[in-house]
């Protein structure tokens, strides 16, 4: 009785979060179709391709006996079983949820690395991991009324379901901050490069070899997009979508219409450097008026604790020993 109502919870909170990440998500999928359809073309080449390099064995032919044994164990034994765990274990995510790992893979900047399959068989084996450790709370802190025991196994199928998203949130934003740290630096060195008579294309490239982060691995892919074949106006605009950043999403329209108005490039630059930099002046000075606040809690917690101690109780032995007498 008690897995059964496990079960009909969980499925209960599965529907639900499903549906509530698919109204919130909807205008976005919409609006990145295009998108999303370039990136599942260029994963499925880059699948493709490895599957050709790694020349792997197709049922019912013979294959070489030298080709097979040049293969090491993990790719003949390991990498085909953990491919079939992760198509297995897809099948139980909905397919809303492709899109919205591919839009957070593409925040994050390791959709080549990652695979969207990968991240839908760990979502499924979060919420099963969830299900079972309530269950395992419920069998070790028995006995518990029936109520409680459906609260916990709907808390850790719950937590199962959200805990890998705020993982991937988390480090979304720790990467966007990073990039906006970094973009201020870029762009004097850009405006300086380009000034000094380097081309835009050429002080990004100058550039980006000398320097390292996630917003020099943004421009790096813009580079190789622009090498095979795509023009500078599209290649920004993914770079921004990519980014998902309003600094960025600044600077490339006015590097676009600078460009589409024939208007001087340094001076664009120029602009959005000084721009940048009061933003991240203007950023770190509210960051620096929020720190007061934040210091209550653990003064209140450590600091003032120790405080009365030094304080208070040495008047406090003084005064017992004074009664005393």
């Amino acid at each position: 009785m008690i897995v059964l109502a496990a079960a009909l919870i969980t499925a209960l909170i599965m529907v639900m979060l499903f549906l509530l990440v698919y109204a919130a998500r909807r205008p976005q999928m919409q609006t990145q179709q295009h998108l999303e359809k370039m990136i599942a073309e260029a994963e499925a080449q880059r699948r493709a391709a490895k599957r050709q390099k790694r020349k792997l064995v197709e049922p019912g032919k013979i294959a070489d006996y030298n080709s097979v044994r040049e293969l090491s164990f993990r790719e003949r034994v390991i990498h085909p079983l953990v491919m079939s765990i992760e198509s297995w274990l897809t099948h139980f995510a909905p397919r809303e949820m492709r899109t919205m790992l591919e839009e957070m893979l593409m925040h994050l900047g390791v959709q080549e690395q990652w695979s969207v399959n990968r991240l839908a068989a760990g979502w499924v084996l979060g919420v099963m991991a969830g299900g079972m450790t309530s269950l395992a709370v419920i069998y070790g802190f028995s006995p518990l009324h029936m109520t409680q025991q459906i609260a916990i196994v709907g808390l850790g199928v719950l937590a199962g379901a959200v805990i890998p998203f705020l993982l991937l949130q988390s480090a979304i934003r720790q990467r966007k901050a990073a990039i906006r740290r970094q973009l201020p630096e870029f762009l004097d060195f850009l405006c300086v490069s380009v000034q000094a008579g380097l081309s835009f294309d050429g002080a990004v490239a100058k550039i980006v070899h000398r320097m390292k982060g996630p917003l020099m691995d943004e421009f790096r892919r813009m580079l190789r997009d622009m090498g095979l074949g795509m023009n500078r106006q599209r290649t920004l605009t993914q770079l921004a979508k990519r980014c998902d950043i309003e600094e960025i999403y600044l600077f490339t329209a006015s590097v676009i219409q600078a460009e589409h108005l024939g208007t001087s490039m340094s001076r664009t630059l120029k602009n959005q450097a000084d721009n940048m930099r009061d933003r991240h002046r203007q950023r770190v000075r509210a960051i620096a008026l929020k720190a007061p606040v934040k210091i209550i809690l653990p003064m209140i917690l450590f600091i003032f604790p120790s405080i009365f101690v030094m304080v208070v109780f040495p008047a406090a032995l003084t005064l017992l020993k004074s009664l005393n007498r």
